[in-house]
This record gives C-alpha cells, sequence and structure tokens, in this order.
C-alpha cells in the first residue's frame, strides 16, 4: 500500500473543495440510512450540484442517477467515490476521460492503481477522507470536538 499522506494534503483538500460547484458521487445511495446519502445531502445543502452516478437508481437528491461519469450530461469538478477498491481504476480511468479536475475518494476506498491513473491523469487526488468531514473542517464552522457550535468567537464562556 502507498503512503496515503501525500493524498491528504491540506492545500489539496482546501483547492478542491471551494473550486468545486458539481460534485458525481459515484455509489450514492436513496437509503438515507447510508453514508453515501448523508454525504450528498450534506453536500447539497452546502450549494454543491450533486450528480448522482449508481446503475441501479433513477432519481436521488432530486436529480436524475446516471449509470457511469460518461453517461452524465454535464462538466464534472469532482467525482466522489462511495464503492470498494477494485472498482477505483475502472472509476479513476472515466474520471479521467470525462475531465473532471479532483477525483476524491472515501475512507476506506484505497487502491494503488486507481491512484496511479488518476496522477497520470492530471487529476488531483483525496484518498480515504471523507469530503463531509473535510468540507466542515476547512469550510464549515466545525468545533474542535466535532460538531458545530453555530458561534463564530474565540472566547470561552463560563471558563476563569
Amino acid at each position: 500500500m502507498s503512503d496515503l499522506g501525500r493524498y491528504q494534503d491540506p492545500t489539496t483538500i482546501q483547492r478542491v473543495l471551494n473550486g468545486a460547484r458539481t460534485i458525481a458521487v459515484v455509489g450514492l445511495s436513496s437509503n438515507e440510512l447510508r453514508a453515501s446519502y448523508f454525504v450528498g445531502y450534506y453536500l447539497l445543502r452546502h450549494g454543491y450540484r450533486v450528480i448522482p452516478v449508481n446503475p441501479r437508481e433513477t432519481e436521488i437528491l432530486g436529480e436524475p442517477s446516471y449509470a457511469t461519469l460518461g453517461d452524465v450530461p454535464v462538466p464534472v469538478d469532482v467525482v466522489n467515490v462511495f464503492r470498494a477498491p477494485d472498482a477505483l481504476p475502472a472509476i479513476a480511468e472515466e474520471t479521467v476521460a470525462i475531465g473532471a479536475g479532483a477525483l476524491w475518494c472515501q475512507f476506506g476506498v484505497v487502491n494503488d492503481e486507481g491512484n496511479r491513473i488518476a496522477e497520470d491523469g492530471g487529476v488531483s487526488l483525496v484518498v480515504d477522507r471523507c469530503i463531509k468531514i473535510e468540507h466542515a473542517r476547512y469550510v464549515g464552522r466545525m468545533h474542535w470536538l466535532g460538531f458545530n457550535t453555530q458561534r463564530i468567537t474565540s472566547v470561552r464562556t463560563g471558563l476563569q
């Protein structure tokens, strides 16, 4: 397994998140209890257009679902992957083919061949990180304990 740290660079993560408008989520589920649905819903609520890529679905989160990345009729900024690691090489090839700017592999989606394909194709790569968590960390207002306090202040109340 390769050194994943090079695919978790904070500068790359922030550039990908701040530059994205349209995110294709490969493996997005219509089941509200699945992590992919929760992440897709979160991204939608934070202003991104979420394009479902799942051949088993017709529509998710108000958008038509496509069987492959090649079927998506609009430009894609980021491809976010919720699939088994062995599916990543083919997804990386499709990501390069459609001209997406970044390939984001969720927790556990780690495949050296897929990483190499994306890198060789000039695609920014984030591996083994959750796009929702990273968005909350760098763009949202996540508290250091991991929840949103809804406050923007450095003053702690109740402490002497």
